[in-house]
């Protein structure tokens, strides 16, 4: 492995709107992009079904341990690398540029892949709470309104987009609370504590539910890509960050518990089976009323909105930092002179997320199983590879260096995240199929060998921009500090409105 410093001398010549995100705007950020109410509604309830086990709660519990001590040395590293680039930039800084690249179109892949796989979640929940409302649309015609809607916030202040992402996120957490106390107001069976029973761990339905239940967290770690628009990136992105992993690990564990006692804990399984996403709408319908239902189902539609918000903002600065370090086009690192967002790489996410909606659309293929659901998974596994590489690059940036930082935050808790996100990326690839529904297909392989390609492009890249354009080479993965960055700053970002 192979580390490089950067110093702080370069010109910084093309920047992110600074010092406009707190910690609760970050934390609005990334939890948004987990999709709170979308993970209980749809992953708890998908998790009894598919694993026929009542170890949901503890599994989710774990996992949010797990994501935990990858926070430790994540947030560690961003106190010292603090670019838009986020993973990217790691491990760059940890194993070395080649593998920087390689890692950078991995994420782009991911991010894009967990951003444009919601809209077809979204244009079919769209398409059905307007059903009600007596109107006929196709979920096409939905995505697409959703889209525009992304494409125009995408050019906006990134603080409006944490306003806009802060009301629907409290809206979503309210929702998520109320019904959980309702379920566990009105129990079955009177074995609340059966699916908080730690021996539920040790049934074979586990593995599958841990495997599929990380994909819940995805967008937890996106934190740091707002780290340059922070006002205080050296503490802003830590808090955010172990706040985002505990309040995620205490809606998905506590909500899925509190099904578990309203359906009962010998009958969940099967009615999760029954019923599906509707699940938790099920439970609660009898005791809050059709009104309280049809505003969480409303909801349910607002929390993927939301999400494609979040992961829109994500690709687009990853997308600027690569612009900006002249890894891709130039172009990709200029911002709005106006508002200071990352201007073309939004507009290129936007650009691929309508021509796979257009594509879906004109195909006829199924919007929840072909795009939502084996887009979002393909994404996660893909976020899935990059923490793993990311724990392993923090001990490769501490190792000659530790910068102050205790020897349980640049050793101890990147090497236990780095052994257990690779055995979870590891269940996951080996039972991908399962996971997909297609079982023994050979179109299991297809998709984890997406990434294998993306990585190999992103090294023949690497190879050659250190051929022939070493001085790019060199500064990879320095951010706004690269001296290959943009000659020209934008304007002055206009202040913000009193609101």
């Amino acid at each position: 492995m192979s580390t490089f410093r950067t110093s702080r001398s370069g010109t910084v010549a093309a920047t992110l709107a600074r010092s406009r995100l707190g910690v609760p705007q970050v934390l609005f950020f990334v939890l948004a992009a987990a999709a709170p109410l979308t993970v209980v509604a749809g992953g708890a309830s998908t998790g009894y079904a598919v694993t026929g086990t009542t170890a949901v709660p503890v599994a989710y519990l774990l996992i949010a341990v797990v994501m935990a001590v990858f926070a430790v040395g994540y947030v560690a590293m961003s106190r010292h690398v603090v670019n838009a680039g986020a993973m990217y930039s790691y491990v760059a800084h940890g194993l070395g540029r080649i593998p920087g690249i390689a890692s950078a179109f991995v994420a782009v892949v991911a991010y894009n892949a967990m951003q444009i796989g919601l809209y077809g979640a979204f244009g079919v929940v769209a398409a059905e709470v307007l059903a009600v409302a007596g109107a006929t649309v196709p979920w096409w015609l939905c995505a697409l309104a959703g889209w525009a809607l992304v494409t125009v916030l995408g050019l906006a202040r990134v603080d409006l987009n944490g306003r806009i992402l802060a009301g629907l996120l409290l809206a979503e957490l309210a929702v998520i609370i109320g019904y959980s106390i309702v379920m566990v107001g009105h129990p079955v069976d009177g074995a609340a504590a059966a699916g908080l029973d730690p021996r539920q761990l040790l049934t074979p339905g586990v593995a599958a539910m841990l495997v599929g239940g990380i994909a819940g967290f995805v967008g937890v770690e996106a934190g740091t890509v707002f780290a340059e628009e922070t006002r205080d990136p050296r503490r802003t992105v830590a808090r955010a960050t172990y706040l985002a992993v505990a309040i995620a690990g205490v809606c998905y564990a506590g909500s899925a518990w509190a099904m578990s006692v309203a359906a009962g804990p010998n009958d969940v399984v099967a009615q999760a089976r029954e019923h599906g996403t509707e699940l938790m709408f099920v439970l609660v319908g009898p005791h809050v009323g059709t009104t309280l239902v049809d505003a969480g189902r409303l909801l349910f539609l607002t929390s993927l909105f939301a999400a494609l918000l979040a992961f829109h903002n994500t690709v687009a600065r990853y997308l600027f930092a690569l612009g900006r370090e002249r890894v891709l086009p130039a172009a990709l690192g200029r911002t709005n002179r106006r508002t200071g967002a990352p201007k073309l790489g939004s507009l290129v996410q936007s650009g691929l997320a309508v021509a796979v909606i257009v594509a879906y659309a004109a195909t006829g293929l199924d919007p929840i199983t072909h795009l939502f659901f084996w887009v979002t998974v393909t994404g996660g596994l893909g976020v899935l590879i990059l923490m793993t590489v990311t724990s392993l690059a923090v001990i490769g940036y501490f190792r000659h260096d530790p910068r102050g930082e205790s020897a349980w935050r640049r050793l101890v808790a990147p090497g236990a995240a780095t052994g257990a996100l690779g055995l979870i990326l590891v269940g996951t690839v080996t039972s991908f199929g399962d996971l997909l529904g297609i079982g023994a297909s050979p179109l299991r392989w297809w998709f984890p060998a997406g990434y294998a390609l993306a990585a190999l492009a992103g090294v023949g890249w690497a190879l050659w921009l250190r051929a022939r354009r070493p001085q790019t080479y060199r500064t990879i993965g320095w951010g706004a500090d690269s001296g290959t960055a943009l000659p020209v700053p934008p304007a002055p970002v206009r202040p913000p409105a009193h609101v």
